[in-house]
């Protein structure tokens, strides 16, 4: 229970439902972490507290676990070597993996309890022909959240409950306040809650110092010819259209980071197009291996509405998605999901 409003409605359903419920909330960073001025919920210093006021409302339980260290190594470190890398990370995708799906369920097991129920906005449900678990969309799409939930393995889903599957947003904040939460009006959490004031370049340069990611360098098209002088590659990411800083004909997108040469790469909307990536770190959740190419939906990040693509398997760990018609180039680091209808087949990481 992150203090949301999510999550508070999520144990009342299970509540009212007949489980017994008991409230859990992660510590995952302090002061030192969070910009000072932050008032997102993410980063309230009261965000325990209003989740242990809901739990006093429905008479159940509630636990604080300190997972500061685990989340500073698997998320944000993670999140900051990734940048200085040269890649986009999703660190939602690496909270949920490394917390959710395993700190979280760990420490469920060891009290006893059957399930990890979240507020995210997702479906499950027992495929009987296939004897797997599904990870569906959720009902309401524009709060859909399945695209970061895709490293669930089957032991995961298993023990995995999503309350507010069927909801929509509207209709949670409704639950809440007809049971009267405080937390019926909190804001939505920030995208990256552990820098909320979304300057990530500042913050990876506090924690771990600035190297070359930081150096500025030439600006260049596809052809090589220099436009500008970018301020360092930290500062960019592929398909990033707003704040390239050079004036041009038509507007001009990052295509590529070329760490080697610390340049920048850039084109025009018609350039910076492709029709396949590779995908690493897989996790399959619909089937075991995708033994031939399939017809499937994709996600390259989080807000896109899926498009026609192909995947096949082309090793262990490996994927390739062609697309059915071009798309704008794809975020190393980023996931990339596929669907096959509201069914969610898989993902890995964008190479």
């Amino acid at each position: 229970m992150s203090g949301g409003v999510d999550s508070s409605v999520a144990a009342l359903l299970l509540s009212e439902a007949g489980y017994g419920v008991t409230g859990a909330t992660m510590k995952l960073f302090g002061a030192d972490v969070v910009a000072p001025d932050c008032d997102s919920s993410c980063c309230s210093a009261d965000d325990v507290e209003d989740a242990r006021a809901v739990c006093r409302r429905l008479g159940v339980p509630h636990y604080t676990f300190n997972f500061g260290e685990l989340f500073g190594e698997a998320v944000i470190d993670r999140f900051c070597g990734a940048y200085l890398g040269g890649t986009t990370p999703n660190p939602c995708i690496d909270c949920n993996r490394f917390l959710k799906f395993d700190a979280l369920q760990r420490r469920r097991r060891e009290l006893g309890l059957g399930f990890v129920a979240t507020g995210h906005y997702a479906r499950r449900a027992w495929d009987a022909r296939t004897g797997r678990w599904r990870l569906l969309r959720a009902r309401d799409e524009a709060k859909d959240q399945s695209y970061v939930l895709y490293h669930l393995t089957q032991d995961a889903l298993a023990h995995m409950l999503f309350p507010l599957g069927e909801l929509t947003k509207p209709e949670v904040r409704e639950l809440a306040r007809a049971h009267g939460f405080a937390t019926a009006e909190k804001p939505e959490s920030q995208d990256i809650c552990f820098v909320p004031d979304g300057d990530y370049a500042a913050f990876i340069g506090r924690r771990c110092g600035c190297n070359a990611a930081f150096e500025p360098g030439e600006i260049v098209n596809r052809a090589g010819t220099v436009l500008g002088e970018h301020k360092g590659l930290i500062h960019y990411t592929v398909g990033q259209r707003k704040g390239i800083g050079v004036a041009a004909p038509e507007p001009l997108y990052v295509f590529a980071k070329d760490a080697a040469a610390n340049r920048l790469v850039v084109g025009t909307a018609a350039e910076v197009q492709v029709r396949e990536v590779t995908v690493r770190d897989v996790n399959l959740i619909a089937v075991e291996r995708i033994e031939a190419p399939r017809a499937v939906t994709a996600k390259t990040h989080y807000r896109q509405r899926p498009v026609a693509a192909t995947v096949e398997q082309t090793g262990d760990d490996e994927l390739r998605v062609v697309f059915d018609e071009p798309q704008r180039a794809a975020a190393p680091g980023q996931a990339a999901v596929l669907y096959d209808g509201d069914v969610v087949v898989g993902g890995g990481t964008i190479c």
